[in-house]
């Protein structure tokens, strides 16, 4: 077939002879399918559920071409360009080698925490492990900075004020902690919106509500959420196991979207996830999370749940999981406060997944919160607390609670924190009020955050992040003032928990750098949303950023090392490659590389030539690096074979 003249043309051409036709054979259909899809392609399986992103113009060619072929078409994702169903599995290398085809994905699940599926190998899901629910305590507002019952004190921002928190996960289980507070439910685990009474088989969505904002009535306020008073509209995307399709929760955020106003939401809570399979710009998951963000809706993710091998408990890097890597989103690990208000004590969970990020490289998580035991509302004829029994606890009053730990917790602790910043924002007496937009908010939220003593970058973003600190700033800041003006007087960087008092980390984590320096007290660019985090380069950096900032890590992801000669890649100052770098076996299981998949001490992924690293290309070499983080991967060495497995990953 001749070369068409423009991809428009070419989706205007698309037609089948047993499969797509294709515009020239020297095409790569491979780079543009993700890996999920590219090994359920070497499985048998007439069929594969994908998601097709396509360029601008071709979207009602593709379906019409998919439809007249027989396939299935379930759903048309205007927002990011592409449509999902069903298609031959014959055909999806022609399809994906056709010139308007952007990129061809699985329709991967997603899990409630970015857990791997039970199969042999993985006998039990990682992340939703069973804890004692001895010593039940409830600390959680008290460690934020935050009284412990804002019913005590009608002067401390609770989330009122008009602020709505969309949570996209297994639904919500209506009772008196949220009562009147449910102003839309919606049921996307049909494809299609369909809108119902609340309900929640699962648990998740329920448990995630109630640290949002529980108000705490059937515990008498000894378990509260963060913005008692918030309003929620839950997006039921999960089924009765935990488990739905991506499509599924893109439809759910383009609805959102579309209805932002109307259902008077500002905040999107996503504490689910699937392996990363692509980079980000041809994840439709993340793609349709920067749409959201873009639109001003500031959406909270969680990390995954990746932090250590299985096995031995190993703590090991590059575990995030989609959509964590959406570079607009604000990412959150989970914390262990040890059941205390102090901040001395905390730890990063080791199961947190840390960054970087599969394929991109890119600096997450955000930041940090508490994540770890943490009780909360629950149904209890949810699957969750039938299966968790030993995680069952109650209040003083009797009331039943759940105790789950994961960064899925401390995403909505976080959520609810940006429900008070919101609210703050907006009884401050400014004469023209504009919205915090997402970039702002995340920018905030790590200045204000209070380090966790070692930890690094990669592991705790900016820090664990600090109510008082960031609702002060909120408070403060003057968004009516135009680029380049000051709209802050800044606040002392400092708070005070539980008697004791934490400075602000001060840091703003942008691209690959660690910023630090007077970066609140102007309006910058970086603020907007027509500004995707991170993208300034090193040229841009002087006029994005001025004189303002000190740039204390150069370079968090290269090190000092990062050449074909050298002998290791430092991350920051002092993670070392070697055993520790952690992945997600596209069969379901995470896994810690080392042993017989990573031979030398500087590997490091990228889309190669070869296959993929990342998937277990056996590596005999000192020098394999990567070039820019964006699939041109320089490699020094040979590859000597591929496989899937190592002997260390059989069991």
């Amino acid at each position: 077939m001749a070369l068409l003249r423009s991809p428009t043309a070419a989706c205007a051409a698309l037609v089948f002879t047993g499969a797509f036709a294709v515009a020239s054979a020297s095409a790569a259909p491979h780079r543009k399918v993700d890996q999920a899809l590219t090994a359920a392609l070497r499985l048998d399986g007439a069929t594969q559920q994908v998601i097709i992103s396509v360029l601008p113009g071709c979207r009602a060619a593709v379906r019409a071409a998919l439809e007249r072929h027989g396939d299935v078409v379930g759903s048309d994702h205007a927002i990011i360009d592409a449509v999902s169903g069903e298609v031959h599995s014959r055909d999806v290398e022609a399809l994906a080698a056709n010139p308007c085809v952007k990129s061809v994905s699985g329709d991967a699940l997603v899990r409630a925490t970015g857990a791997a599926p039970r199969n042999k190998r993985n006998r039990t899901a990682p992340a939703l492990t069973e804890l004692p629910s001895q010593n039940l305590t409830s600390t959680l507002r008290d460690t934020l900075g935050l009284p412990h019952s804002a019913a005590l004190d009608p002067s401390v921002p609770t989330g009122a004020g008009g602020i709505g928190v969309a949570i996209i996960d297994s639904g919500i289980a209506p009772s008196a902690d949220f009562a009147g507070r449910i102003t839309g439910f919606y049921d996307f685990t049909r494809h299609r919106a369909k809108a119902t009474a609340p309900f929640d088989d699962y648990g998740h969505g329920t448990h995630i509500a109630g640290l949002i904002g529980s108000s705490g009535v059937l515990s008498n306020f000894e378990f509260q959420g963060v913005a008692p008073d918030v309003h929620l509209v839950g997006v039921k995307v999960l089924d009765e196991t935990g488990t739905g399709k991506t499509s599924n929760v893109i439809n759910a955020i383009e609805f959102v979207i579309a209805n932002r106003v109307q259902l008077n939401v500002q905040v999107i809570n996503l504490s689910l996830g699937h392996p990363i399979f692509a980079p980000a710009a041809d994840d439709p998951l993340v793609q349709a999370v920067e749409q959201a963000s873009a639109a001003g809706l500031i959406v909270v993710t969680s990390a995954g749940n990746f932090g250590q091998k299985q096995s031995d408990g190993t703590v090991g890097y590059a575990g995030l999981t989609s959509p964590g890597n959406a570079p607009s989103a604000i990412t959150v690990g989970a914390v262990m406060t040890r059941d205390t208000v102090s901040r001395l004590d905390d730890e990063v969970a080791p199961y947190s997944s840390r960054g970087p990020t599969w394929f991109d490289a890119f600096v997450k998580p955000d930041v940090v919160a508490p994540g770890h035991r943490l009780a909360s509302d629950t149904n209890v004829s949810s699957y969750l607390y039938a299966q968790f029994t030993r995680n069952h606890g109650q209040s003083k009053t009797g009331q039943p609670l759940l105790l789950l730990s994961g960064s899925s917790m401390a995403a909505g602790v976080t959520s609810g924190v940006v429900a008070l910043m919101l609210q703050a924002h907006n009884q401050a007496p400014f004469p023209i009020r504009k919205a915090l937009t997402p970039n702002l908010v995340k920018g905030i939220l790590q200045y204000t955050a209070i380090t966790v003593d070692d930890a690094d970058y990669l592991t705790q973003g900016a820090g664990q992040i600090n109510a008082h600190g960031a609702m002060l700033v909120s408070t403060g800041i003057d968004t009516s003032r135009p680029v380049g003006s000051a709209w802050l007087k800044a606040p002392a960087p400092m708070s005070v928990i539980g008697g004791a008092s934490y400075t602000w980390s001060q840091h703003v984590l942008y691209g690959n750098r660690a910023l630090r320096g007077t970066l609140l007290s102007a309006n910058n660019i970086v603020w907007g949303t027509n500004v995707v985090w991170g993208t300034a380069d090193r040229e841009a950096d002087n006029i994005v950023w001025g004189t303002i900032v000190e740039r204390e890590d150069e370079n968090i992801v290269w090190g000092t090392a990062a050449d074909a000669e050298g002998d290791n890649i430092v991350w920051g100052t002092n993670i070392v490659w070697s055993t520790r770098v952690i992945g997600q076996r596209i069969g379901g299981s995470n896994v810690v590389w080392g042993g017989n998949i990573v031979w030398g001490t500087n590997i490091v992924w990228g889309t190669l030539e070869f296959d993929n690293i990342v998937w277990g290309m056996m590596i005999k070499s000192d020098n394999v690096v990567w070039g820019t983080g964006f699939g041109e991967g320089v490699v020094s060495g040979r590859v000597e074979s591929a496989g899937i497995l190592g002997e260390n990953e059989k069991r």
